[in-house]
């Protein structure tokens, strides 16, 4: 404290505005433990640079153990170099716990500070620039470290990490390593790991155009220890090379499996075929440990016994992810015949088109559900925080209390839910009945009329009897799930023009008949959830005017990222103005994607979304689609906190290259946080 006095004022503890405010209330005069609390979510480089230094009293609490044992950086763009190297300076020696992940933009020297931070239990450096010199500069001092997070890049040798940094990574129990290339990193180093975190990114060629082998790696004399091993987690992008790599993690796995294994969790896309040695993996897992968490390639588990032998105790995650799993499968072999499973906490089973119906070979998409498979999950599975049931068909048949939403109503401790669209249509769509025709929206549709942007066009849908009734069977879920933070309403058969981890598909398939009775009022039933946070809508062809995106806007306060994708008619876009509305009381929002074919990305779509004071990254994708470079510019200008603006339009590649480099220049020029800001303008990508 003695070294920051010079930097105060000396005229008490209360700063002159406080000292002018007397016999009137001030933050100040609040206790310690609320001060502490509201300080607890500025961000750490202001703590120590700025709110540190405007008073003795704030000076003392910003160096509170609470505020400074954990150090989070991550998505901090405005952490500069030089507040970076500040923090390290003021408190490095009692930071234990620093999160620095994706912070690209800090320079190696910078990150070479990380080193003065010698308390340091838990760093995550992933997305920073580390080369395996600078990696041994980093650990070598930090005897207490314990968990490691890092990138393994092209040029990475484990042979120049020094002994002190092998010896500190045989402390390590805790590593999440992102392979660029083939390589087992760290890993053999960490001879105490209990958990294990792999993501592969490898290409299958290098930036030469050379074509990559995971027998690279064969050759390597050190290969992992996992005899301590509880948690293996994997994730896969796309490419044989990612799968060949994995493999050979794999095959150290099946010489001996971990007796304390207890989590095991495989994400691959598309197919993974089994080998030999997964084989004698499987089989000896099965036999040997009790598994709590588990998830496997969908090629692994279709038409295997493999679940009928698998050991489990209390359970708390299961992905079967796009498997042929019936539901008589699922209640026998997962769920233990229906019996509790209170300690299940996530079950994902997007694309299980069957998991619902007792006979996977006989069940069509326009086929209904069994309730009766649902009702025993949800009852035994009475706990669940987090269910996907997407990409799949699940039609509810006719019948009081036997419809999807009805029983998922009962599961009151979710925090995130991913449905199709279809599942939560009240009733079967009849020949003789049109779409609901919404009518508290009199804006028309398209752009043929100028609408002045505000909610005066756009009234609440919940007011009066145009709103959704009670009777919906979709109100009363999201009625009966008040504190959902997280909800995803996808059409089954929804493919976006950009994946990440599949094939684009130019002809996709049209929406499920069902999901045409799910409009502008189902979806204004969503602003009931008053601490959503994560929202995504797509494919939903009965969006007509988009009045129930603004109950989202005015009701949502939370909300912190949003996802629309090809909502209302295809080639039309009519929920322009119902957008604009929604996006002026969007103060919390932070990531914006909107994937809609023929979008015109004019004034009237930034001047709404500048008063989004929060937004940070941006992404339209828009096939056909227009945009205006000044009203992009313009945009930029006033919204200083976005870092990422992805464009995928129709315009052409003059214009993309021209607007590209046009922010590019007003953002090195106006010293945007020192960050890479990227624009992607590709023509006809989409």
């Amino acid at each position: 404290m003695a070294s920051s006095g010079e930097d105060l004022s000396n005229d008490g503890d209360v700063p002159p505005a406080a000292a002018a405010m007397a016999g009137s209330a001030h933050l100040l005069g609040f206790s310690d433990e609320i001060l502490l609390h509201i300080l607890s979510h500025v961000p750490s480089t202001d703590l120590v640079v700025n709110v540190r230094r405007t008073c003795r009293k704030l000076a003392e609490l910003c160096l509170d153990k609470s505020l400074t044992h954990t150090v989070l950086l991550q998505k901090n763009y405005e952490a500069s170099e030089d507040k970076v190297k500040q923090l390290v300076k003021e408190i490095g020696r009692e930071i234990q716990q620093l999160n620095m992940a994706g912070c690209y933009w800090l320079s190696g020297s910078t990150i070479e500070r990380v080193a003065h931070c010698r308390s340091l239990v838990k760093v995550n450096l992933s997305g920073c620039h580390l080369t395996s010199v600078r990696l041994s500069k980093v650990l070598s001092p930090l005897q207490h470290l314990r968990s490691l997070a890092i990138d393994v890049s092209p040029g990475f040798d484990a042979s120049q990490l020094s002994s002190e940094c092998k010896a500190t990574l045989s402390r390590v129990r805790e590593l999440k390593q992102t392979l660029f290339t083939p390589s087992y990193g760290v890993v053999p180093c960490c001879t105490s790991l209990e958990k294990l975190l792999l993501y592969f990114e490898i290409l299958d060629r290098t930036r030469e155009g050379a074509i990559l082998s995971g027998q690279l790696m064969v050759g390597q004399s050190s290969v992992p220890h996992y005899q301590s091993l509880r948690v293996f987690y994997a994730r896969l992008a796309p490419g044989h090379i990612n799968q060949e790599v994995v493999r050979l993690y794999l095959a150290v796995l099946s010489d001996r499996t971990p007796e304390n294994l207890h989590a095991f969790l495989i994400s691959v896309p598309g197919s993974f075929a089994e080998s030999g040695a997964t084989k004698n993996l499987l089989d000896s897992m099965a036999r040997n440990v009790v598994l709590d968490a588990l998830q496997l390639p969908k090629s692994w588990l279709n038409g295997s016994s493999l679940l009928q032998h698998m050991k489990f105790n209390n359970p708390f995650y299961f992905s079967f992810s796009r498997c042929t799993l019936s539901g008589s499968h699922l209640i026998q072999c997962v769920i233990n015949g229906g019996k509790e499973l209170h300690s299940l906490a996530s079950l994902n089973l997007s694309g299980c088109v069957h998991c619902l119906s007792p006979d996977s070979l006989l069940r069509k998409a326009e086929h209904d559900i069994d309730s009766s498979i649902l009702e025993t999950l949800v009852v035994a599975c009475c706990n669940l925080q987090h269910l996907n049931l997407s990409a799949a068909h699940h039609h509810s048949s006719e019948g009081p209390g036997r419809h999807l939403c009805q029983l998922l109503a009962r599961l009151r401790h979710l925090r995130s839910l991913a449905l199709p669209v279809c599942s939560v249509a009240d009733s079967a769509p009849r020949a003789d009945r049109k779409p609901a025709q919404p009518t508290m929206h009199a804006v028309p549709c398209g752009f043929g009329k100028k609408v002045r942007i505000g909610v005066q066009s756009c009234p609440s849908p919940f007011s009066g009897q145009a709103g959704p009734q009670p009777s919906s069977v979709f109100w009363s879920l999201l009625r009966n799930l008040p504190y959902l933070e997280r909800l995803e309403l996808i059409g089954s058969n929804f493919s976006s023009a950009m994946p990440r981890n599949e094939p684009a598909i130019r002809n996709p398939l049209p929406p499920c008949i069902r999901a045409q009775n799910v409009g502008d009022l189902e979806v204004a039933a969503i602003g009931q959830l008053a601490f959503l946070r994560h929202l995504t809508l797509a494919q939903l062809p009965s969006i007509l005017t988009g009045s129930g995106l603004v109950s989202i806007g005015l009701q949502c306060q939370q909300l912190q990222s949003l996802s629309l994708a090809n909502l209302g008619t295809m080639g039309k876009m009519a929920y322009m103005s119902a957008l604009s509305d929604m996006l002026k009381h969007c103060k919390q929002l932070k990531d914006l994607r909107l994937e809609q074919p023929y979008f015109s990305a004019n004034a009237q779509f930034f001047q709404a979304l500048s008063q989004c004071s929060a937004l940070q990254r941006l992404c339209l994708v828009s096939r056909s689609g227009t945009l205006q470079p000044e009203a992009v510019l313009a945009f930029m200008a006033r919204c200083l906190q976005v870092v990422v603006c992805h464009m995928f339009t129709g315009e052409s590649l003059a214009t993309c290259k021209s607007l590209q480099q046009t922010l590019l220049r007003s953002a090195c020029c106006s010293g945007r946080g020192g960050c890479a800001l990227t624009l992607l303008c590709l023509v006809r990508a989409v």
